[in-house]
């Protein structure tokens, strides 16, 4: 398979992002890790919503990759980004493939509320943990990139891996959503006893898209947790997950890099709106979202699509 236009631009933006950071303050470079890494999570909720699930419960998966990077620091002595982010992925899709018997079975509502009663059992297992810091928490231990150290210049290093992780991410499911599996998916949301009648098992196809997009929130979780030095059980809690379907419907399903483009506005907004309103910013982003359903309901990303249907 050729590399079409939109891994060139994915490529090129990436490049241009890695460019950039190394001219830019710290408190950027970190807000950008930070929405690379939610976006990444995002990433997998979107996975879901073109099979016609909502997960409120991605925040499982979120938390696995996080605490699997502090716990791997902590008790296995593991330093090495990779490795951690690794463990994170291997630990996370074990419990998905668990899980997955059971909740893909379900749809709609169901679906939703299935997905948030298991992120909210590791949050509560997590809060009665007092080894693990309980609600507060504890810290990630310093790590290590191809031998570099993070102490000296930590937020950079974290940025370029997100940058790397986040392209790769984006490659791999531009082309997952061209596969059978992938149009499988979106068959399966419009009609599922049709894709059935075509001889496609729709459990196991949704099965492989829950897996898959589980691992992906593991890694956005993982590099949370090595942006922001620290995990703690709120990770798993069920705003965190809200969170995450507000930027997927506020960026839109239609393109790989709608997610990452929402989870940058959506993290400057909260932090612009903690600052000017810390008592009313809930409100704000509130209003944000009603104005995407209204204006945008397909998304930010409609705006391009309509400018290219424009220009035909």
């Amino acid at each position: 398979m050729t590399t079409d236009r939109t891994e060139l631009a994915l490529i090129a933006v990436a490049i241009a992002v890695a460019a950039a950071a190394l001219f830019s303050p710290n408190w950027l470079v970190f807000t950008l890790t930070l929405a690379l890494s939610t976006g990444m999570v995002v990433m997998g909720v979107v996975m879901l919503m073109r099979a016609g699930l909502v997960s409120f419960g991605q925040g499982l998966f979120y938390c696995l990759g996080g605490y699997a990077v502090g716990l791997g620091g902590r008790f296995l002595g593991i330093t090495d980004a990779l490795a951690l982010i690794g463990l994170g992925v291997v630990t996370t899709v074990v419990v998905a493939m668990i899980l997955g018997l059971l909740v893909t079975r379900y749809r709609e509502i169901f679906f939703a509320m299935l997905s948030l009663a298991f992120s909210m059992i590791l949050y509560g297992l997590l809060v009665k943990s007092h080894g693990l810091g309980s609600t507060d928490g504890f810290g990630v231990v310093d790590w290590t990139l191809f031998g570099m150290s993070s102490e000296s210049n930590g937020s950079l290093m974290a940025l370029m891996l997100a940058i790397a992780l986040a392209l790769a991410i984006a490659l791999f499911l531009n082309r997952y959503f061209k596969s059978s599996v992938g149009l499988a998916c979106e068959a399966i949301r419009e009609n599922e006893v049709r894709v059935e009648y075509m001889g496609i098992s729709r459990q196991q196809t949704l099965y492989i898209n829950y897996v898959i997009a589980a691992a992906v929130g593991s890694v956005g979780g993982s590099m949370t947790a090595l942006a922001a030095g620290h995990v703690d059980p709120t990770m798993a809690y069920w705003t965190i997950s809200g969170e995450f379907v507000f930027i997927a419907i506020l960026g839109g399903t239609g393109h790989v890099a709608a997610p990452f483009i929402a989870a940058l506005i959506f993290t400057l907004v909260r932090t612009y709106a903690i600052e000017l309103a810390p008592n009313a910013w809930q409100m704000i982003l509130g209003i944000v979202l009603l104005l995407i359903i209204l204006f945008l309901p397909k998304g930010i990303w409609s705006l391009f699509t309509r400018k290219k249907r424009a220009a035909s």
